[in-house]
């Protein structure tokens, strides 16, 4: 066992680290889960000026969080609003879009393959 002290020493460290990496990935994604949900509550609830500091809040996240956040964004921010139909005074529709955007200037390939499917099907 004391031959090996580096070893077991490194690898300690090793798991350490790993655990805090991942823990801190969950709390990031938590506190932004928590974010949207505030901004949505607030924007429904007519609290504007707040929503809105949240809204630019989220607005400077998007570039920087996962994509599988931004899918759960996406589909949250669907439930609520249609987006075919433009209200740029909707700060919800407003982030829907900013983030459907996002999601299609990241992963083109997704939405080829979408787009490929789509016209197998007619």
């Amino acid at each position: 066992m004391r031959q090996y002290q580096f070893v077991w020493t490194f690898l300690a460290v090793l798991v350490f680290c790993s655990v805090m990496v991942l823990r801190q990935f969950s709390a990031n994604q938590k506190r932004h889960n928590d974010l949207r949900e505030a901004f949505i509550l607030l924007h429904s609830k007519g609290y504007t000026n707040q929503a809105e500091r949240l809204f630019y809040r989220l607005l400077v996240e998007v570039e920087r969080v996962p994509h599988k956040v931004l899918f759960d964004d996406f589909q949250r921010t669907m439930m609520l609003v249609e987006p075919e139909v433009p209200q740029p005074k909707n700060l919800i529709w407003q982030y829907h879009r900013r983030i459907g955007d996002e999601l299609q200037n990241r992963s083109p390939k997704a939405f080829a393959r979408a787009l490929k499917l789509a016209g197998e099907t007619e």
